[in-house]
């Protein structure tokens, strides 16, 4: 054992045995996550593994200051350490990734996503309304004028990725609230390929004429050209805000250059800093200079207090993907899920897109007679952990699905390659082919219910012991 795996060693046993001192049922969970985490299969494209450092930056007393404004410019005393910390995260993610403005404040990636909204909505609407309306003061407005300039704001349009053609909900989802502020349309894929037809896209865009087009995706298994996106938003005068909370590993990994990266492309991009990414969980913004006082508003505008002890977290985890070791990181997620798609394919499993040029593989499981929920079920039970996801023109719809969804961000920490995601894809068809769908009480299919043949799941964890053995998670972390 080296002398920072003791120390890591001794700091968790350590803070688990000060926790336990409080409520021990907290620790003891605590310590049953880490064991099964380390006892199965991680394979949900959104989740990740991040270092004991970015970790053990998160247990500090950041926690307990209270820090809303920006840097410089609080609405608490006493808060220059938390300035330290948010100028080195946003430092970082400028540096890291090319971007004129980086706003390290918010909490999630649906709260960045919401900044980014709002932050257009003042900067494209509520700015120009103030200005006509002869005041640049919003507490010099009359009733009158707050109603009329909430009509304004609240009856703009967005256009985005549609949920089962790999958009996330908060891209017009209606259910989400990006789907009740906005007049929302969306644009997918084509059905026969499941690629996205910019053409398509333009067309839409100049019938229907955003105030935002939204591009990026959640479980989209290829690349964007966000060129082509920016020209069709020039073309509508639209803002085109690019979500890349799921490939921003791969971006900053220098896997996606040129039209592929999205920050020389859009005018705002939003991310969260895990996934990929492999930092806390947590949100970021990235702007340019036009964009970056509307943005720099997040807090109180959406946000609350800053979580300073995430946001030093992001710091530690930006400065990691800065090494040239992360870029290496991020060409092996691409490889590796090139090799998961390739084993599914030699075994007959049908793929959206027929493949991934990026870290997501997208299984429809109907060609096993099941749903995304039974396969997803009956994975867990085997050890693999998946999500259900929608295909296109998904007939199961948005709960049970006829997908799961598959990534390679956190087996690539462990150190799995191209030989193991081939055995992971024939262990996974295995749990497939081995289920069958249950029925109802009337007797009818059943969208839920599974059976799974005797001695599946004890034969694929065996399988997948040997190989998580040969790449241990966090070696040299041992716990008293």
């Amino acid at each position: 054992m080296s002398d920072l795996d003791a120390l890591t060693s001794s700091a968790y046993s350590q803070a688990l045995e000060v926790i336990a001192s409080v409520e021990p049922r907290i620790a003891a969970a605590t310590r049953q996550e880490l064991a099964d985490q380390r006892g199965s299969l991680k394979l949900i494209a959104s989740e990740n593994y991040a270092s004991p450092a970015v970790l053990l930056t998160m247990g500090t007393w950041f926690s307990d200051k209270y820090a809303e404004g920006t840097v410089g410019h609080r609405f608490y005393a006493g808060c220059q350490n938390v300035d330290t910390v948010e100028t080195l995260a946003a430092e970082h993610a400028r540096e890291l990734f090319g971007a004129e403005y980086a706003y390290a404040q918010p909490h999630s990636g649906i709260d960045a996503n919401l900044v980014a909204f709002w932050s257009i909505l003042a900067h494209r609407v509520e700015g120009p309304w103030l200005e006509k309306a002869g005041s640049k003061n919003v507490n010099e407005l009359t009733d009158a004028d707050w109603e009329s300039l909430r009509k304004e704001l609240g009856n703009q349009r967005l256009l985005g990725m549609s949920l089962d053609a790999g958009g996330h909900l908060t891209h017009g989802f209606r259910p989400n609230i990006s789907g009740k502020m906005f007049h929302q349309q969306q644009y997918g894929t084509d059905p026969e390929t499941g690629l996205l037809d910019y053409d398509v896209v333009r067309a839409k865009a100049k019938e229907f004429k955003p105030l935002i087009l939204v591009a990026g995706y959640s479980a989209y298994p290829r690349r964007v050209n966000f060129a082509k996106m920016r020209e069709i938003a020039d073309e509508v005068g639209a803002t085109l805000m690019v979500d890349m909370a799921h490939f921003a590993g791969l971006v900053a990994g220098k896997v996606f250059t040129g039209d592929e990266d999205p920050v020389p492309h859009a005018h705002v991009v939003t991310t969260t800093t895990h996934k990929s990414l492999r930092g806390p969980r947590g949100g970021m913004v990235l702007a340019t200079k036009e964009y970056a006082p509307s943005v720099d508003r997040g807090c109180p505008m959406v946000l609350g207090g800053p979580l300073s002890h995430v946001m030093a977290a992001k710091a530690v985890a930006l400065a990691e993907a800065r090494q040239p070791a992360f870029q290496t990181y991020a060409q092996a997620v691409a490889d590796n899920a090139q090799s998961l798609a390739e084993g599914f394919k030699s075994r007959g499993a049908k793929l959206v897109t027929d493949g991934t040029d990026n870290h997501i593989v997208l299984l429809d499981v109907s060609s096993f007679g099941l749903t995304g929920r039974q396969a997803e079920s009956a994975l867990l039970d085997a050890g693999v952990v998946t999500n259900r996801n929608s295909v296109p023109s998904d007939p199961n719809g948005a709960w049970y699905t006829s997908g799961v969804r598959l990534g390679t961000p956190a087996l690539t920490t462990r150190g799995f390659g191209h030989d193991e995601f081939d055995n992971v894809a024939e262990l996974i068809v295995q749990v497939l082919q081995n289920t069958e769908a249950g029925t109802t009480k009337a007797g009818g299919p059943s969208k839920a219910s599974y059976t799974l043949a005797e001695g599946v799941a004890d034969k694929i964890k065996d399988a997948s012991a040997e190989m998580l053995d040969k790449h241990p998670l966090y070696p040299g972390l041992e716990l008293s």
